[in-house]
C-alpha cells in the first residue's frame, strides 16, 4: 500500500477533491483490491489495475452523493504540463517560493473540469503511460490525449507563465496520512 498510496491518492483526489472522502475511497479501493486479488489476471500492470479500482470507488462515491463526473472530451478546454517542483535547496526564500508555486499549481489543477483533472493527474503528475492512464479511467487513448492537451492549455492560461519544476510536491500524500490509511485498511482486513 505504501508503494501505491501517492498514486492512488492523486487519482482519487483528482475525482473527489475532498480529503476526507478521498481517504475513505482509498481505503475502500484497497479493501476491494485485497478481496479481488485473485481476479488480477496480469493483462495490465498491477498499478493500473489498482488505480482502476480506486477510480471506480471514487466515481461510485460521486454517484452515491448525487454528483457526477462528466467524462465528455468536448466539455471544455485543457491544461498545460507542469514540469515539476524545483528541488528544495538550502535557500529559505527558494523553499517558500517553491511551496507557494506548488499551492498555485494545486489550485489551478483543482479548478479544472473533473474529466481533465483526472486525466492530467494520472498522465502528468503520476507519469502513467497514455495507455495505462486511459485504461485506468476506462476511456480511449485518444480521449485521454485530448483531455490532457486541453488541461495543459487551461493550466497555461490560468498560471500565465512557465511553472518550471513545480509538479512533484503537488497533492503530496505521505507521513501520518499515509500511515492512517494503511492502519485503517490493515485493521479492516486484519
Amino acid at each position: 500500500m505504501r508503494r501505491y498510496n501517492q498514486r492512488v491518492y492523486r487519482a482519487v483526489r483528482a475525482i473527489l477533491g475532498d480529503d476526507a472522502d478521498v481517504e475513505d475511497a482509498m481505503q475502500e479501493a484497497y479493501i476491494a483490491a485485497y478481496r479481488h486479488l485473485d481476479d488480477f489476471a496480469g493483462r495490465a500492470r498491477f498499478s493500473t489495475w489498482l488505480i482502476r479500482i480506486a477510480v471506480n470507488q471514487a466515481l461510485d462515491r460521486l454517484r452515491r452523493a448525487g454528483r457526477s463526473l462528466p467524462f465528455d472530451p468536448l466539455a471544455g478546454e485543457a491544461l498545460e504540463r507542469a514540469a515539476g517542483v524545483a528541488a528544495l535547496g538550502d535557500d529559505p526564500e527558494q523553499r517558500a517560493g517553491d511551496r507557494e508555486l506548488g499551492r498555485l499549481l494545486e489550485r489551478a489543477i483543482e479548478a479544472l473540469p473533473a474529466a481533465f483533472r483526472a486525466a492530467y493527474v494520472l498522465r502528468e503528475l503520476e507519469g502513467m503511460e497514455t495507455a495505462e492512464a486511459a485504461q485506468s479511467l476506462g476511456i480511449e487513448e485518444a480521449t485521454l490525449k485530448t483531455r490532457v492537451h486541453r488541461a495543459r492549455q487551461r493550466l497555461r492560461e490560468a498560471l500565465g507563465r512557465d511553472l518550471g519544476t513545480a509538479v512533484e510536491d503537488v497533492f503530496r500524500f505521505g507521513g501520518e496520512r499515509c500511515d492512517r490509511v494503511v492502519a485503517a485498511v490493515m485493521g479492516r482486513i486484519g
